[in-house]
């Protein structure tokens, strides 16, 4: 059961979310390592009160209770960022408890929450761009930020306290006691998971945000996971990094070996890249956490994908790593496969036909039948050769 409890942020400003500890898996897909929490605020101005997001359906009487606790007797407004259920998922219930509300939302968002939640049409308010609701001493500013990462989200900006309901931007699944970032280090990684996994697709649509907000005066971000930031500039800092910043002289080698052919053709290149001064991040499918694989990709220049042949084509491990890679649009620059084989096969066609997202050149591959011999070793060191000189070729460029 999540044990924080309701915080203040400013005056009459309030934290109202939940701790989600043992969560370990998101959309059946994304591994939780340190939980997560669904981020809500409360903002009681001195006409009308607003709720920020609600929180996760599975927690949705751990919200109404914090509301109770600070004795809400009446909402008027509940902002919907974005229509995801583990934002959107207890707006039904704050409905019941509070008839009286509005949800007010962007025009696309009220068309996706009345198809997920069934929420009756004449509950909504909906607001363009840069639009604002007065809430008597407080003024709420709405954001159009399309594709953070889904088509109707937006953000909300309290322009007396210079707070930024951030919602899925700058966010963490993190689960702490923590109302603000108090380890950077931990958070750091949190942060660059969660853009790895989430936002890295939409890198162009991230990059335009970013410029939006430069000239709001930012003194908290509140986004919608993990721990607040009260230096804002620290979370705002890391994404211009990793949505601006060129690929550095790293490559990511993710790869599966079933009879220890692939394994030792891995191993050769790793060692022959580093002899090289090329940084090698190894990824060993059957145990690797999928998380750190797409951090790893954030900072990369190359990929070179290990794969073994299974009934002519590649094995079923390489190819859904090749399928989120893909998804994930990394900025990276080059590409290569290595693998084994039996007698033929398509690995590398099928391999290369599922990456088209990836604006790399390809590089040639080294496959080789059974166990790698010499030859198949000098082709690895004149890949490594032609990843080394690529690198300081794309460097010397930045």
């Amino acid at each position: 059961m999540p044990t924080r409890q309701p915080g203040e942020i400013k005056p009459r400003v309030y934290w109202v979310g939940v701790i989600d500890w043992d969560r370990r898996l998101f959309d059946a897909l994304i591994p939780l390592p340190d939980g997560t929490s669904y981020n809500s605020y409360l903002i009681m101005g001195s006409e009308k009160t607003a709720l920020i997001d609600t929180v996760d359906p599975t927690m949705e009487e751990v919200l109404i209770s914090h509301l109770n606790q600070l004795e809400v007797e009446n909402i008027d407004y509940l902002v919907a960022n974005h229509a995801e259920q583990d934002h959107s998922g207890t707006i039904p219930r704050v409905l019941e408890r509070y008839p009286q509300v509005k949800v007010v939302c962007t025009p696309k968002c009220k068309g996706m929450l009345i198809d997920l939640l069934l929420i009756p049409e004449d509950k909504f308010i909906t607001v363009d761009d840069k639009e604002t609701i007065s809430l008597g001493d407080r003024t709420l500013e709405f954001i159009h930020a399309p594709w953070v990462h889904w088509p109707e989200t937006m953000l909300t900006y309290l322009r007396e306290d210079g707070i930024l309901f951030s919602c899925d931007f700058f966010g963490s699944h993190l689960a702490t006691t923590d109302l603000y970032v108090a380890d950077e280090g931990q958070a750091y990684e949190a942060a660059k998971r969660y853009y790895a996994e989430i936002m890295m697709p939409f890198r162009t649509n991230i990059q335009k945000n970013l410029e939006r907000i430069k000239d709001c005066a930012i003194n908290i971000i509140a986004p919608s996971h993990g721990p607040m930031h009260d230096k804002p500039e620290f979370i705002v800092e890391a994404y211009h990094r990793w949505a601006f910043g060129e690929p550095k002289n790293i490559v990511v080698l993710p790869y599966i070996s079933m009879h220890d052919s692939t394994r030792k053709m891995v191993e050769y290149l790793v060692e022959a890249l580093a002899q090289r001064g090329v940084t090698v991040k190894q990824f060993d499918l059957t145990v690797t956490d999928l998380g750190k694989l797409a951090m790893s990709l954030v900072d990369a220049a190359t990929i070179v994908i290990g794969a073994p042949t299974v009934l002519a084509g590649p094995h079923p491990n390489v190819v859904y790593a090749a399928f989120l890679v893909n998804a994930l649009r990394p900025n990276l620059k080059f590409a290569s496969i290595i693998g084994s084989y039996g007698w033929g096969g398509r690995t590398v066609e099928q391999l290369t036909g599922m990456i088209p997202n990836l604006k790399v050149e390809l590089l040639d591959p080294v496959l080789s039948k059974g166990l790698p011999k010499d030859a198949d070793f000098r082709a690895l060191d004149n890949l490594a050769d032609t990843i080394a000189e690529k690198h300081k070729e794309h460097l010397a460029q930045e």
